[in-house]
């Protein structure tokens, strides 16, 4: 039998990590369970938003051994990218957790190593502190509020009786799942929908990552669904709602202005939100609220400090689908590309296109992927990632999308290549199934690698590279070393021709001469008879050359 793991700082980033891939499996259950305080399916969602802006920000300081620090830029990233109601209530317990941490720092004179259960316990409780203070001082029973007390209560307890981390951890997700239950008995609105609290079910799936990075060993919890639907909610969810969800980021603004502003938001809406920054300036707050007049709470911000990052969207009444009738064609496949020459390619050939934003290096999002689905205007989409969506954001998108009642099928293209080759089998008057199965088929037929220009010099796995030099890369390994791209380009092309092939695609990127395709044609030609090769001008930024073999 293992010994439990300490909290240290290496072990809190692992934990927000198992937290955003936990949020990812359950994103679609807690969307159904999302009843209060706006029944607008987005718990889930906004959770893992907001806990992925939390690892984002948490791993951009990956060296750091202060479970503290660590903890801190959890707080800070969940604040600056709060999606929602529950997102705020989240920056606002990883908050709690940010505070007891640096406090204890502080009383240890120095560095943190890691969190007993004393300070567990204290983080807890101090999360149960921000979240009823960002709401307005008053807690409603039954909502996620209850669930925090139960788990900081039962870790409390643990540390009373000199129990471990890892008993502690198990208590507290043990204790919050019967505070879960208990929550339609509490919530008139939850019981009458057959359901409990969304924002609870999102924390017990976040105590049960916990427990899992602790104790190794992940518990096994009920799927909760809905039990009944209400008749009103049924009539009501093709209408589109009356109000907007507002949030910003408010720099500026002190204690005493934001509850003069929460008092102003008050009276424009409901669901008021606001969640000061865990920094000593306490200059920082996430503002959020639900209302019909979107610009007046915008004004209302400008009068107590700098609004940034400001988000509106519409608020739908109901599960987030589309009414029937909605959809203008049958099955699309949707391609995400980089590069002029590469949108009109992959449009010629019937696809929609999404191409990720030229100022970030970031790839695409799972909220501009979600868009990009809804707007083909099909019941039934293919998502061709192509390399420019993280596997959590693609996972996300199309979680979202399947909530609107769209069918997505996310196919394995790790390269436009290999996008080509699925989108080349593509029939969309085949059944849906077997349009995927084979378009999947085509992308795991298709080798792929790539040209890129070393920009210093380094020692790879095929010699030593200098500035300038072409590098054949197939996965994360270099493969070939060759003083000019085309060199580079035609061995690859030799390497994955070893084991045949018959059509070689060669996609020549913003750095490359024209003169690279003609080369490589040549070689294929004099070289490999029986083979084919086809070359593009897609202008692609990265990597200079992309190369497909089928």
């Amino acid at each position: 039998m293992t010994s439990d793991r300490l909290l240290d700082a290496s072990a809190l980033r692992d934990w927000a990590h198992t937290a955003v891939s936990d949020l990812i499996t359950h994103t679609d259950e807690i969307n159904r369970l999302n009843v209060f305080p706006v029944a607008d399916s987005d718990t889930g969602t906004n959770m893992l938003f907001t806990m992925r802006s939390a690892l984002a920000e948490a791993n951009s300081d990956a060296g750091s051994g202060d479970v503290a620090r660590v903890a801190a830029a959890l707080s800070t990233g969940a604040l600056n990218g709060a999606r929602g109601n529950s997102g705020v209530i989240l920056s606002q317990i990883l908050r709690g957790i940010a505070d007891s941490t640096a406090r204890a720092a502080d009383a240890a004179g120095g560095e943190l190593g890691d969190l007993d259960v004393h300070v567990l316990g204290a983080a807890l409780r101090r999360g149960v502190e921000l979240v009823i203070a960002s709401m307005g001082g008053q807690e409603i029973p039954g909502t996620v509020v209850s669930v925090l007390r139960a788990a900081a209560d039962a870790v409390e307890e643990c540390a009373n009786a000199a129990e471990g981390l890892g008993r502690a951890i198990t208590a507290a997700a043990d204790a919050a799942v019967i505070a879960l239950e208990k929550t339609p008995e509490q919530l008139d609105v939850l019981a009458d929908a057959g359901v409990v609290d969304a924002g609870g079910r999102g924390l017990v799936v976040l105590l049960d990552a916990l427990t899992a990075t602790i104790t190794g060993q992940a518990p096994t919890r009920s799927v909760y669904e809905p039990v009944s639907r209400p008749a009103a909610a049924d009539a009501e969810a093709d209408q589109p709602a009356r109000q907007f969800e507002v949030m910003y980021l408010l720099d500026g603004c002190d204690g005493a202005a934001a509850d003069a502003l929460r008092q102003r938001l008050a009276q424009l809406g409901e669901s008021v939100a606001i969640a000061a920054s865990a920094s000593d300036a306490g200059d920082s707050h996430s503002v959020h609220v639900h209302t019909d007049d979107a610009g007046a709470a915008v004004e209302a911000g400008l009068a107590f400090g700098r609004p940034r990052r400001i988000q509106i969207s519409a608020l739908t009444v109901g599960p987030t689908r589309l009414p029937p009738g909605s959809w203008t064609r049958e099955r699309a496949v949707l391609a995400v590309v980089d590069g002029d020459g590469a949108a009109e390619l992959f449009a010629a050939e019937g696809a929609c296109v999404l191409r990720p934003d030229l100022h970030t290096a970031a790839g695409v999002s799972a909220q501009q992927l979600l868009r990009a689905v809804v707007d083909t205007g099909a019941a039934q989409v293919m998502v061709l990632p192509n390399g420019y969506v993280a596997a959590e954001e693609l996972v996300a998108g199309c979680t979202a999308a399947i909530g609107w009642g769209i069918d997505v099928v996310p196919l394995p293209t790790g390269s436009m290549v290999q996008g080509l080759a699925a989108l080349a089998v593509h029939e969309p008057d085949r059944q849906a199934v077997d349009d995927g199965y084979t378009m999947a088929q085509a992308v795991g037929a298709t080798r792929h690698a790539s040209v890129r220009i070393a920009t210093e010099r380094a020692l790879t796995w095929a010699g030593t590279c200098q500035p300038g030099d072409g590098l054949g890369i197939a996965g994360d390994e270099v493969l070939i070393v060759a003083p000019d791209i085309a060199s580079a380009a035609t061995g690859l092309i030799d390497l994955l021709l070893a084991s045949g092939g018959e059509l070689v695609t060669v996609l020549m990127g913003a750095g490359a001469d024209t003169t690279v395709g003609t080369i490589c044609e040549k070689h294929v030609h004099d070289h490999h008879p029986g083979s084919e090769l086809v070359a593009y001008r897609t202008g692609h930024r990265g990597d200079v050359l992309l190369i497909g073999v089928e």
